[in-house]
């Protein structure tokens, strides 16, 4: 049944007729997701590791973007697929898309199937939470576009299935905490480190409680949590290692409480019931009918339904963020949440509880004995659906008044009256005949249907056009024509704010100083952003020779070489007259203490950016302070390393437009060679005079250890899945 719903709900993006197709629309899934995704599978395709990428933010380390999620295994197997579908495509992402939400609903089924383990109505109940986790708000709003956050937040009831089997005795089953420690790896694989954070911290709470009412020893669950940790840091240290050593190196790192406190406004409280009233997207919606079915499993406190409440609050409370006091508290003394901005995402957890709540529900009002708890109950909700009937009327006469001002919000009141009616007629039936098959074809029916009917084809999520006409995946004209000068084998960059635009300078293969991936490098941001239209100190620096712009004219010479458009207009692509080189040696330097200083002296206007390189420390060789004769040329240019030839008559600063970053490593004719922090953000070498080949690789010593560590955990987690079945 939830095979068969996944197909209906998905149906325009399976469809072999084109003319109803549809297919997610552009925005982060296609210029983060999609992008990123083509470099990966380009470079998998050779079978390279793509360790960094020269063609976003003037440079990044892939390995440590954790939204690009390397060696995630759905990935790999997506990539895998897409080879033997003759390349990569929009759709092949958007099947992954589709694929873990087909997963999320199926894993919730066995956790809350096994959590109700024996009781009556144990297989309805499993059914309705996996049907609301999978078609809720949460699920169906924003994550499909913003990839990483639902292949993250999928793995949940995995994490919780394997720490319930774990503890259902005195005795901890190791093969189920390796088995919730594996899938709290595979979360932070995924690539949202807010949204694993959220569920770690679930994680941690839920293993402590069933310690707890099982009667472990606190000795021996603190050494299991231990052991969990550990594990699920090993499945995931190869990206989990250098992401935290980017982390700390990017302007991320450097938000301020305001900039992080941002989170659901109060009036969201209202879409638990009126879904679309407050915003485009709807996170907290699970359907009306999951809304009694919760208060049921509260109201008799049987099982861990006090459990999934506490869960519930906090993740609701988290999600207001500093439209809360509860945020103020939390800020000062949870640990790593002053990493994270957009509190709101805190809704993962807030959906999760209430599928589950909502299925603990159903095994409750089948069980309940007491009349008058069922009255009780039966009166609360007919006031419940009095109280919507009453404001769909309210809403009707607001609508005859001004219908252009209350069409819409007269629409979801309607819906939702009709909805909480229905419920109505068909639970209080459920409640006295609890085994009957009709009614819970009914109950599944309705709440399908009303989760379908709000979620389905979601405007702001789908266009009414197939998936390959989204976004090409050969480069537009303008694009062409910069890939066609092949710079007498020189790097360069361009400037892509308007006509390559997002990420696609990884999707088409042409080097960008502009992207959208969230995490920058400190310096990098400053410098690139410091103009979003005309910036020839980021143009010089990043040595940019083609400039996409949306003006005829620039503020230094250039020429229009071709004309086109983007979805904001007109573009023309410029080529700058004097471009700098992406290596320059210089032989006088500007010496200041930080980041800070450089960057003031980059931008007074006095300042020549052709006559001095502007250092963080001093130079150990002699610099003459004149020019030389020189001749500098990149012989071999690959993403993770660069060979150049140097001839120089005197000791000299080689300048390249390569961030300064942990993990490059230069050697002077095979000799180590320092690496110097120039311009607040780019790289620089000694050479001296004479003859000299220079070569720059990216060998990060916390990818190679991290590899290490996850290569030992998988292989060990590996053996105990082949023991245990051989035991079995």
């Amino acid at each position: 049944m939830l095979v068969v719903l996944w197909l209906l709900f998905f149906w325009r993006l399976f469809t072999p007729i084109a003319s109803d197709q549809a297919s997610l629309t552009t925005g982060d899934f296609s210029g983060q997701f999609v992008a990123f995704g083509a470099y990966q599978y380009e470079r998998l395709a050779r079978g390279e590791i793509p360790l960094w990428n020269p063609y976003n933010n003037g440079g990044l380390p892939l390995i440590a973007d954790t939204q690009a999620a390397v060696f995630y295994p759905p990935r790999w197997f997506t990539i895998g697929l897409s080879a033997l579908a003759g390349g990569w495509s929009y759709n092949a992402l958007q099947l992954e898309m589709t694929f873990h939400a087909l997963l999320y609903s199926i894993l919730m089924y066995a956790f809350v199937r096994r959590l109700t383990r024996g009781a009556e109505q144990s297989r309805l109940a499993a059914l309705i939470a996996a049907i609301i986790i999978g078609y809720g708000g949460y699920t169906t709003g924003y994550p499909p576009l913003q990839l990483a956050v639902l292949e993250a937040a999928c793995w949940l009831p995995l994490v919780a299935l394997g720490i319930l089997e774990a503890t259902r005795g005195r005795k901890i089953e190791w093969r189920f905490l390796a088995l919730a420690a594996f899938a709290l790896g595979l979360s932070w694989l995924a690539g949202h480190p807010q949204t694993s954070w959220f569920i770690t911290y679930v994680a941690a709470a839920y293993f402590l409680y069933r310690c707890t009412v099982s009667g472990i020893g606190w000795l021996r669950a603190a050494a299991a949590l231990a052991l969990l940790t550990f594990t699920t840091v090993g499945v995931t240290a190869v990206t989990l290692f250098p992401g935290i050593e980017y982390l700390l190196s990017t302007s991320r790192e450097g938000l301020d409480f305001a900039a992080k406190g941002n989170g659901f406004p109060f009036r969201d409280i209202a879409q638990f019931t009126f879904p679309g009233s407050v915003s485009q997207w709807s996170p907290l919606y699970v359907g009306i009918p999951a809304l009694f079915f919760t208060a049921v499993a509260l109201s008799r406190r049987q099982g861990e339904s006090r459990f999934w409440l506490i869960v519930l609050v906090v993740g609701l409370l988290h999600s207001l963020g500093a439209n809360s006091a509860f945020y103020y508290l939390s800020y000062n003394i949870v640990p790593g949440l002053r990493f994270f901005r957009g509190q709101e995402r805190a809704a993962v957890v807030v959906a999760n509880s209430l599928a589950v709540s909502a299925g603990l529900g159903v095994v409750a009002a089948a069980t309940w004995q007491n009349q008058q708890n069922r009255l009780r109950a039966l009166r609360s909700w007919r006031w419940f659906t009095l109280a919507l009937i009453a404001i769909a009327i309210l809403t009707l006469f607001a609508w005859v008044y001004d219908a252009n001002v209350w069409d819409e919000f007269f629409s979801i009141a309607s819906r939702s009256a009709v909805v909480a009616a229905v419920a109505y007629l068909i639970i209080s039936r459920y409640l006295s005949h609890p085994k009957q098959g009709a009614l819970h074809a009914a109950l599944i029916t309705l709440i399908a249907f009303e989760l379908f009917s709000v979620n389905i084809d979601h405007p702001v999520n789908y266009d009414p056009i197939p998936a390959s006409e989204q976004l090409s995946m050969t480069p537009p004209p303008l694009v062409q024509h910069a890939l066609d000068d092949d710079n007498a084998g020189q790097p360069f960059r361009v400037d892509g704010f308007r006509g390559l635009l997002d990420n696609n300078g990884s999707l088409y293969g042409l080097m960008d100083m502009r992207g959208i991936s969230p995490l920058w490098l400190k310096g990098t941001e400053i410098i690139v952003y410091a103009d979003h239209v005309d910036n020839p100190l980021a143009w010089e620096l990043f040595a940019v020779k083609y400039v996409f712009s949306g003006s005829e004219n620039l503020s230094i010479p250039s020429s229009v070489v071709a004309k086109g458009e983007d979805h904001f207009g007109v573009v023309y692509l410029h080529r700058l007259e004097n471009p700098r080189a992406f290596a320059q040696l210089y032989y006088d330097a500007d010496v200041v203490d930080n980041d800070s200083w450089a960057l003031e002296l980059m931008g007074d206007i006095r300042w020549d950016e052709r006559a001095k390189i502007v250092l963080n420390q001093r130079p150990k060789l002699e610099l003459p302070g004149l020019a030389a004769v020189e001749s500098v040329a990149v012989e071999t240019f690959a993403p993770e390393s660069i060979t150049l030839k140097v001839s120089t008559e005197h000791n000299a600063i080689l300048s390249l437009s390569l961030p300064h970053y942990i993990g490059w490593e230069a050697l002077v004719d095979d000799r180590p060679a320092g690496i110097i922090r120039a311009y607040a953000s780019l790289s620089a070498v000694e050479i001296p005079a004479g003859e000299r080949t220079v070569t720059l690789r990216y060998a990060p010593l916390s990818y190679a250890l991290g590899g290490i560590f996850s290569l030992l955990t998988w292989l060990a987690l590996a053996l105990l899945a082949v023991l245990s079945l051989w035991r079995r």
